[in-house]
């Protein structure tokens, strides 16, 4: 068995994956760069070879040619990175299909993973509890005029195709007063994603920020206020693979935002668990279980589990393609991946022939 991955020539992402094959006593994947792909290069797959897909974002030549010419670190051009990624993965899976090779996953179920307004809809069809969103909105305007239809005074705006909280806006309103906590920052060439979160508190602020965000498509939802774990409030990063739970990092913050490039940090899971108790932590990864099973063609899956203030009330606020560059984090007690990476984990699941692979 060979791999190949799609992928970012000297990503973290690639050199663990690459580390867990050699671990597996199989051979060095052989690495397809991103920006090759999006050029149209044609890709050479062989026979039998497993087509692993990883993420194009840490590429500024791939990001240019997904979105565009422009700053990297800029906000926007998630409509056209979507329509442009979209594509590209549906050719990988012809030249699989044409060659031999299988692709280890779904691209079908990545596009609708990229597609924020698209996975909600999947799994609240599913019963997966996530946080009520709004209707589709396309600028200020009428983001007030639809917080005002649902009574809802907090919520959470994210740009429909954006990761690593790029231009995504945690909005609390009150009579006379705004309040919008986001990375994204303006500069003389528009908005950049910056590694410090801040605050906008006029209403012109505000309304530039949200219709510069627009016109690239909005997802809006209710702002769940998070459990507290000492002293700091905090989320779940859990990792899925074949269908069960396998990794879980806890992720806290200061602010709305608990990405760790932005400052959060990891928390105490035993301490989670604790406070959460046996039946507490069943039910939480058990959501995270019935997230997974609404892409049943991806071998693996990041979840972002919400935990409500009184640690009864678990929501699902996002599901990743490529949720697992988790550095450090070894597998649950008692579990499949017990004291393995995630990387190691999903080459064992393939090799026990417990991966989803389409061709």
């Amino acid at each position: 068995m060979t791999f190949a991955v799609a992928g970012v020539p000297g990503d973290r992402r690639a050199g663990l994956f690459a580390a867990a094959c050699r671990s597996a006593g199989l051979a060095e994947p052989r690495l397809i760069g991103w920006a090759d792909v999006l050029r149209g290069a044609g890709v050479v797959l062989r026979p039998g070879e497993l087509l692993r897909i990883d993420s194009p974002g840490a590429d500024p030549a791939a990001d240019a040619l997904l979105r565009g010419p422009g700053h990297p670190a800029r906000v926007g051009g998630g409509a056209r990175w979507h329509r442009t990624f979209t594509a590209a993965l549906r050719r990988l899976a012809e030249a699989a299909s044409a060659s031999g090779a299988r692709v280890v996953g779904d691209v079908e179920e990545i596009a609708v993973m990229f597609d924020k307004r698209l996975s909600h809809a999947r799994l609240r069809a599913a019963g997966v509890p996530v946080p009520p969103a709004l209707a589709e909105v396309d600028g200020y305007a009428a983001l007030r005029a639809r917080m005002e239809e649902a009574r809802e005074r907090r919520v959470f705006v994210k740009p429909a195709h954006g990761s690593s909280a790029s231009g995504v806006v945690a909005l609390q309103t009150a009579p006379g007063r705004v309040r919008a906590a986001t990375s994204a920052a303006w500069t003389p060439d528009g908005l950049r994603n910056s590694l410090r979160v801040r605050t906008y508190t006029t209403e012109a602020e505000v309304a530039a920020l949200i219709d510069a965000l627009a016109p690239d498509g909005l997802h809006v939802e209710r702002w769940l206020p998070k459990a507290v774990v000492g002293g700091r409030a905090f989320d779940l990063r859990v990792v899925v693979i074949g269908g069960e739970p396998t990794h879980a990092v806890v992720r806290t913050s200061r602010h709305p935002m608990t990405n760790l490039h932005l400052g959060g940090a990891r928390g105490d899971l035993g301490a989670v668990q604790r406070a959460l108790g046996s039946d507490g932590w069943e039910r939480a990864l058990d959501v995270c279980a019935r997230a997974a099973a609404c892409f049943p063609g991806s071998a693996m899956i990041g979840v972002d589990l919400l935990v409500g203030t009184g640690l009864r009330r678990f929501e699902v606020g996002e599901v990743n393609a490529f949720g697992d560059l988790l550095p450090g984090a070894t597998g649950l007690p008692g579990g499949s991946a017990e004291g393995v990476d995630t990387y190691t984990a999903q080459v064992r699941a393939v090799l026990a022939g417990s991966g989803a692979c389409t061709t």
